[in-house]
């Protein structure tokens, strides 16, 4: 089902800008954590071990990831009992807030060991906000794109996201290289934080000007909503189980292109400030550039085929990353950074619009939000974690390749036992008459294998 007559391609449009620019939010704020964490693990987590206050600070970014499968079944089934628009307003207030609570929090040497307990609650809540947008904000735009669009749809999500992670990440790294190591740890980190306040005032007035997608209009107007979403949504079991191990990729090569990768850069690889900005910066630019390419590639011809040859591409990426690290110079560490965000950026195109054909759009969001968010807890938020132990257990600089190709094999094992039967053509829209309608042969197949 396409947007109806009553939602004009303005209309259309200002709902993506009202959707993206909160999820820009987000993401901003996850980059800045990650960027910052030398720094907030020295004003938190007070240690003689410079690596032991790096993993509290990390497990603390890991936290936030590990609630925001809580946050998914709080705020899924609320977007498809009562709507994706007003949803996507609370979780970003939530969100914004939060992040500027992060600015203004008193450090361990303040307020002793309240402070590292307030940080990790504040970060619960941003985990618990995030867990909400997803699913959401997934549905909202699927829905709004319709069938034969959703590839290059929700590739912009996936944009967006890496676009605040670079706006995040040029902040604080911007920031480090004009002040210095020595007023950053004193109060330089705290300014990226605060800069959230403004940026989500401006997101909130605009998503408080958005209509509710159209499939979802048509679901309440027939009265064809569900009333228990998180009980049916198990009625979905393997299209879950797909969903969860496809992310799994998906989320831990996002979190060594956009996150890990500048940590391991500076303090394992011991490159300069100013060469793992630029680096990060190019890679994550590169990563954003194709992923228009592969969302509208997939639209086309499949999705399956695709993800499969990008994701096996992908994980021998990154063991060539890794595996090239040892007496690495940034020149030679270049060209394996490049293929890893080339190959995520080619991967991501086309998972969220892969999640959305997988699920009905009555328990659209209840369904991302639950499959979505676990892989992205153990896979994702706790990669860097992962990674910096395998590290410090191994003394092997390369160790964390074990845990990046496992998680590729794991997606790649999911895609060859996907089948043509699992996808719903975007899910039995109901119609204003009540009776459900297929959507368009065309657009199915485009969605299909």
């Amino acid at each position: 089902m396409g947007v109806p007559a009553s939602n004009p391609q303005r209309q259309r449009r200002r709902a993506f800008i009202g959707a993206t620019s909160g999820h820009l939010i987000e993401w901003y704020d996850y980059g800045v954590y990650g960027f910052l964490a030398v720094y907030i693990g020295k004003a938190f987590f007070v240690s003689d071990d410079p690596t032991s206050s790096l993993l509290a600070s990390f497990a603390a970014f890991a936290l936030s990831f590990f609630i925001r499968p809580l946050g998914g079944l709080f705020f899924g089934p609320l977007a498809d009992k009562i709507g994706r628009r007003k949803t996507l307003i609370t979780v970003l207030v939530m969100m914004a807030g939060s992040t500027f609570l992060l600015g203004l929090l008193p450090t361990y040497a303040s307020i002793g060991i309240a402070a590292p307990i307030i940080l990790v609650l504040i970060r619960c809540v941003q985990g618990f906000s995030a867990g909400g947008e997803i699913g959401t904000i997934t549905s909202f735009i699927s829905e709004y794109a319709g069938p034969g669009r959703r590839g290059f749809a929700t590739c912009w999500l996936m944009v967006t996201a890496v676009l605040g992670l670079l706006l995040g990440g040029a902040v604080a790294n911007g920031m480090t290289w004009a002040l210095g190591a020595e007023l950053m740890q004193e109060w330089g980190w705290r300014i990226p934080f605060l800069i959230a306040g403004p940026l989500g005032f401006i997101s909130m007035y605009i998503r408080l000007k958005l209509e509710d997608s159209p499939e979802f209009l048509a679901l309440v107007e027939a009265g064809q909503t569900s009333k228990a979403p998180l009980r049916e949504v198990w009625q979905w079991k393997r299209a879950i189980a797909l969903v969860f191990f496809i992310i799994t990729l998906h989320s831990s090569i996002f979190y060594l292109v956009l996150t890990f990768a500048s940590t391991y850069m500076s303090n394992t690889l011991k490159f300069d400030s100013g060469t793992t900005l630029l680096y990060v910066f190019v890679a994550s630019l590169s990563a954003a550039l194709v992923m228009p390419l592969g969302g509208a590639f997939t639209d086309r011809y499949g999705r399956k085929p695709f993800l499969m040859v990008i994701g096996t591409l992908a994980t021998l990426a990154m063991y060539w990353f890794f595996k090239s690290a040892p007496g690495a110079t940034p020149a030679t560490l270049f060209w394996p950074l490049m293929a890893v965000a080339i190959l995520f950026g080619l991967y991501a195109s086309s998972t969220y619009a892969l999640m959305s054909e997988l699920l009905p759009t009555r328990i659209r969001s209840t369904g991302i939000a639950v499959a979505y968010n676990i892989p992205v807890a153990v896979f994702g938020g706790s990669a860097p974690l992962i990674s910096t132990w395998l590290i410090k257990v191994t003394g092997d600089i390369t160790a964390p390749w074990y845990f990046y190709v496992g998680t590729g094999l794991a997606s790649l094992l999911a895609l060859v036992v996907l089948r043509k039967e699992d996808f719903v053509a975007g899910g039995h829209a109901v119609g204003k008459e009540g009776v459900a309608q297929e959507f368009s042969a065309s657009g199915a197949r485009n969605a299909l294998l």
